[in-house]
């Protein structure tokens, strides 16, 4: 039985599966080229006010803020890009875009390697240890 087809907003094939960093992470399934989309997150559009509610009440949340008002959750999405963990020294970029949560290869990212972002400043204010493992981590979230 071949595998469903990945939506065109998906761009490269990617798996979920067990990480070292955190929990489940998303894996390069195909080679990813520098600099081209790997594929982009679908979720609930809700206000900034909903959305820090909910991470309060969730130990692991999927939520990105848009801007000062709007934000989405991707708690409930199927995407495998919401899989996507931090590092201090990430192959891959998270960028918003017309409302749109995007992910972009930094370098070439390899079959099987994990896809990694710097989530930048988050609603743990440094009080969450990093686990990234990465030369010169940070150390916090």
């Amino acid at each position: 039985m071949s595998a469903a087809p990945r939506p065109a907003y998906q761009k490269f094939a990617v798996d979920v599966a067990a990480s070292a960093i955190d929990g489940q992470g998303a894996f390069a399934a195909e080679a990813i080229p520098p600099r081209l989309k790997i594929g982009e997150i679908r979720g609930e559009s809700v206000t900034v006010e909903e959305a820090r509610i909910r991470a309060t009440r969730s130990e692991r949340i999927m939520i990105v803020e848009l801007s000062a008002k709007k934000a989405i959750d991707f708690t409930k999405s199927a995407d495998p890009m919401r899989y996507t963990n931090h590092s201090c020294k990430p192959n891959a970029q998270l960028v918003i875009r017309n409302g749109r949560v995007e992910f972009y290869a930094l370098r070439a990212i390899r079959p099987g390697e994990e896809i990694t972002v710097d989530y930048g400043p988050t609603h743990h204010e440094g009080r969450l240890a990093c686990r990234c493992g990465a030369p010169g981590c940070r150390g916090a979230l």
